[in-house]
């Protein structure tokens, strides 16, 4: 399997109460398990199952994924700015595997 990167885009500054868009991306194959390699055999399920993004310690955003899910997964959400504070990102893939990112958000 290729390298996996975790890649984010966050703002480096904002004013309070400002709505900003967070982006994020995963360079990740999410194998379903139902594929077949060249000689015929089950390529095993190994997804990205969840994401969660926390900002100063709280989740602010949190989803759960399946099988169907296509390969880098490219998640976007709004973020209503009450402070300055990190990013924190993570994302788990089958077996407990994690990949983080951070990113600061200052106030303007």
């Amino acid at each position: 399997m290729a390298k996996v990167k975790a890649r984010v885009k966050v703002p480096k500054k904002a004013a309070v109460g400002e709505i900003v868009e967070i982006k994020t991306l995963i360079s990740h194959p999410m194998h379903s398990g139902r594929a077949v390699d060249s000689d015929g055999n089950i390529v095993p399920r190994k997804i990205i199952n969840s994401f969660t993004a926390n900002f100063n310690g709280k989740t602010v955003f949190k989803v759960d994924m399946r099988p169907s899910v296509s390969s880098n997964p490219f998640l976007v959400f709004p973020f209503k700015v009450t402070e300055a504070g990190t990013f924190d990102f993570i994302w788990v893939e089958d077996g407990g595997q994690e990949y983080t990112a951070s990113k600061k958000l200052k106030l303007v």
